[in-house]
C-alpha cells in the first residue's frame, strides 16, 4: 500500500537498488543484541541512502515484518512509507518462533501480478526465496517486465542450483523481461558458480560479471550480491553503495532501454 503511484517521466530509464538488510541490525554483530531505538536508527540510516540514490524499484533481503529480534515492528512498512515508495510486496520466508522475515520489493512504479515464493524445503537451516511483480514502464505499451527480489541459500551450491531451478521455471511460465536482483550467495568465478547458471539459463546480462571491484559482502571480499537483467536493457551505471548500513553493501543500476523507434 502506501500513496498513488505518480507514474515515471522517463520511458527509457530507471533505476534498481539491490541490499541485504540483515534485519536492520546494521553494523551490530546480531539484531538480538540490538534495541528497537538501534534498529530503528540503522533504517533510518538506509532511508537517507534511499533518499540520495532515489531508486524507482528497490529489492530487499533478509528484511523483516514484525519480529521478537528487530524491534517488534514492519521494517518493510517503515521504509516504504517514508522512503516514498507507492508499493510493495514482501514474502516471508521464515515465520516461526516470533520471527518473520524474507524478501521484499519497494516500488515507485506500479507493480502487478505480485508472487511470493519460500522455495521447497532443502536440507538447510533457513529457508529462503523470493518475490516477483511486473512492472511496466509508462509510454512502452506491452513492455512488462517481472521484476525479482531472491535469497539463495549460503551454505550449498547444490540447493542454490535446485532453488535457481524453481525461479527460472517460473519466470519462463511467466514470459516477460527479466530483472533478478538480490543475494545469490555466488560469485562469478566460482566453480559452478549458480550466477553464471542462472545468467546463461534466463539469457541475462551482467555488469562487468568478472571485475573484482565490484565486493558486496565485504568481510569476505565477496561480490554476493547481483542485478541481472534481460537483452533489452543496458547499464548506464552500476556502483557498489551503502558500505557500512549492513554486513552487506548495496548495488544500485541505472537501467536504459533502446529507444523506440
Amino acid at each position: 500500500g502506501g500513496a498513488e503511484c505518480a507514474g515515471h517521466a522517463d520511458s527509457n530509464a530507471f533505476s534498481v537498488l539491490t541490499m541485504n538488510l540483515g534485519h536492520g541490525r546494521g553494523k551490530g554483530f546480531h539484531q538480538l543484541t540490538q534495541s528497537s531505538g538501534e534498529i530503528v536508527s540503522n533504517l533510518d540510516d538506509i532511508l537517507v541512502l534511499l533518499d540520495q540514490e532515489a531508486p524507482d524499484i528497490a529489492a530487499f533481503q533478509e528484511i523483516d515484518a514484525p519480529s521478537i529480534w528487530s524491534g517488534r515492528f514492519n521494517h518493510i512498512d517503515y521504509l516504504g512509507e517514508r522512503g516514498r515508495f507507492c508499493t510493495s510486496i514482501r514474502g516471508s520466508h521464515v515465520e516461526m518462533m516470533g520471527l518473520s522475515y524474507g524478501t521484499a520489493l519497494l516500488s515507485r512504479l506500479e507493480l502487478s501480478n505480485p508472487l511470493a515464493v519460500t522455495f521447497a524445503p532443502p536440507l538447510t537451516t533457513v529457508p529462503t526465496g523470493f518475490v516477483v511483480s511486473t512492472v511496466r514502464l509508462p509510454g512502452r505499451k506491452g513492455f512488462d517486465i517481472d521484476v525479482v527480489s531472491a535469497h539463495l541459500d549460503f551454505l550449498s551450491r547444490s540447493i542454490r542450483k535446485k532453488q535457481v531451478d524453481e525461479l527460472i521455471a517460473l519466470l519462463r511460465a511467466r514470459g516477460k523481461h527479466v530483472i533478478i536482483m538480490g543475494d545469490l550467495n555466488s560469485t562469478w568465478s566460482a566453480q559452478g558458480s549458480t550466477v553464471q547458471y542462472l545468467m546463461d539459463k534466463l539469457a541475462l546480462k551482467a555488469y562487468q560479471p568478472d571485475s573484482g571491484e565490484l565486493v558486496t559482502f565485504p568481510s569476505l571480499g565477496r561480490r554476493l550480491d547481483w542485478v541481472l537483467v534481460s537483452a533489452a536493457f543496458e547499464f548506464d551505471s552500476y556502483r557498489v553503495v551503502g558500505s557500512g548500513l549492513s554486513d552487506h553493501s548495496g548495488v544500485l543500476a541505472r537501467l536504459v532501454l533502446a529507444p523506440v523507434d
